[in-house]
């Protein structure tokens, strides 16, 4: 590589702070979609950093789109919107200096259309696999879980327990302040996510947190669907955002 060609290579992959509008829209399944406008905390060519009210899960595909200066991108270069897709490779809780709970989230770019079967299932989450030579990252479908090597083999790959879990739930306001909590038990529950019994008022696409204190954890969840049983009882069908549940501790 050139030295012209290297130093060039330099520039666009370092971040600059730069403060520009952008907008992030997300779909958790073909029902559950939102979007927020925000600003970018820095950016380069291949990935941004920005913040928002409610979490965003590592793997997911998101849509960005941003006035981006036309020398860092990758294709659309007369457009005045960027519209790039992209995957979340970090959310982090942090207050605001006013107060206000906020996540601080990273993406890699990874091109002007999803792959195909996140058209077919939007929840589908992916990981990284190289970057190209015009600059955008490479993604595949992510393993259920990437980090389960200390369960047995036939507890991998999301295995449901069918066991009633006790675990407290906390309704997380658009500000993320806690409007209604419930302590409760699981129908069942996975490393992914849980099927809970809840006596709430609580809409699909709503985020909650799970505290157990027998694990002494706190997740963020987001309600992914909601029904009644031949029982009468309602259950909450949650997927975990922040963390997986610690299975290995489950009897």
């Amino acid at each position: 590589m050139s030295t012209n060609v290297a130093a060039n290579e330099k520039r666009r992959i370092q971040r600059i702070a730069l403060p520009l509008p952008s907008r992030v829209e997300v779909k958790i399944n073909h029902e559950i979609s939102w979007n927020e406008v925000t600003r970018l905390t820095d950016i380069s060519a291949f990935g941004a950093g920005f913040s928002l009210k409610r979490p965003l899960k590592r793997g997911r595909l998101v849509l960005l789109t941003v006035p981006m200066p036309r020398q860092m991108r990758n294709f659309d270069f007369s457009d005045p919107q960027y519209r790039v897709w992209s995957i979340v490779r970090r959310c982090v809780p942090a207050r605001s200096p006013e107060g206000e709970m906020r996540y601080s989230i990273g993406v890699a770019f990874v091109g002007k259309n999803p792959p195909a079967e996140y058209i077919d299932d939007p929840s589908t989450l992916w990981e990284i696999t190289h970057r190209d030579s015009e600059g955008l990252w490479h993604i595949a479908q992510a393993e259920d879980a990437a980090d389960q090597s200390k369960l047995s083999k036939d507890d991998r790959r999301q295995t449901r327990f069918f066991i009633p879990e006790e675990l407290k739930l906390e309704v997380l306001d658009p500000d993320g302040n806690i409007s209604q909590t419930e302590t409760t038990v699981t129908e069942n529950i996975s490393l992914g996510g849980a099927a809970v019994f809840t006596s709430l008022n609580v809409q699909t696409g709503a985020f909650v947190r799970i505290v157990s204190e027998r694990f002494s954890i706190k997740i963020i969840s987001v309600v992914r669907g909601k029904r009644n049983g031949a029982d009468g009882l309602t259950r909450l069908h949650l997927e975990f955002v922040d963390h997986f549940f610690p299975l290995e501790g489950i009897d």
